[in-house]
């Protein structure tokens, strides 16, 4: 019976997940075209269903708690799911962010083609999938290569900053929709480092072993 609840909290969360992938999608998708209704659809539906899913999941974790005083590796993974829910709440949070400054952006003439933000997103997007593909199939090795991934993640972030202040610095005039790209490509990152999270709480769940994303790349050098 353990089992069975412990299938179907997996089940839930791999439903929530989908959500915080497609929402993200959405936004970029809603930005790159200039579409009100996706934007508008992002804040005023997806928010709501986020929060659904992540009530649900509380509830089902406390409660199986609660019946069934899960021990050992069951405690573990229990915790852990409740742990992911909290991450993919604050993930949906930054794509409502991304949403709202696509609303002002798309009414705006666009200040610069937009290339390294859909890569960005795409790239953010695929982290939050696999990251709780690597929870589900406890895969450490997959968890590992999902952190590496952040560092591209990271340039681009890094490199969108840099661009847009060169913007800002050499016309007032775009300084507001400047710092709304940015504020999309920051949501962006802050998305990827919540699936970055999940995968060292992977690492630690399947290894027990704690490690930090700065130390990723000279364990697997090594």
């Amino acid at each position: 019976m353990l089992d069975e609840k412990l299938f179907s909290l997996k089940k839930e969360l791999i439903l929530y997940a989908t959500l915080v992938e497609r929402t993200t999608d959405k936004c970029i998708q809603g930005l790159l075209k200039r579409e009100q209704n996706l934007l508008k659809e992002v804040i005023e539906k997806d928010e709501k269903r986020s929060n659904t899913c992540e009530s649900r999941l509380d509830e089902l974790c406390i409660n199986l708690i609660a019946q069934f005083e899960p021990k050992a590796k069951s405690l573990r993974t229990v915790l852990m799911i409740y742990k992911i829910n909290k991450d993919l709440e604050r993930m949906a949070d930054h794509a409502v962010n991304i949403a709202e400054s696509g609303l002002f952006l798309i009414t705006q003439p666009p200040l610069k083609p937009l290339i390294d933000i859909p890569r960005m997103a795409a790239l953010a997007s695929n982290m939050v999938k696999d990251s709780v593909d690597s929870f589900i199939k406890e895969d450490a090795v997959v968890a590992k290569e999902i952190c590496l991934r952040d560092n591209e993640v990271d340039q681009l972030w890094e490199q969108i900053f840099r661009e847009l202040v060169t913007y800002m610095l050499s016309d007032s005039l775009a300084i507001e929709r400047a710092l709304h790209l940015i504020r999309i490509a920051h949501n962006l990152e802050r998305i990827a480092d919540l699936s970055t999270n999940i995968c060292e709480d992977v690492i630690f769940m399947v290894e027990g072993k704690v490690i930090q994303h700065h130390q990723m790349e000279e364990e697997l050098i090594e």
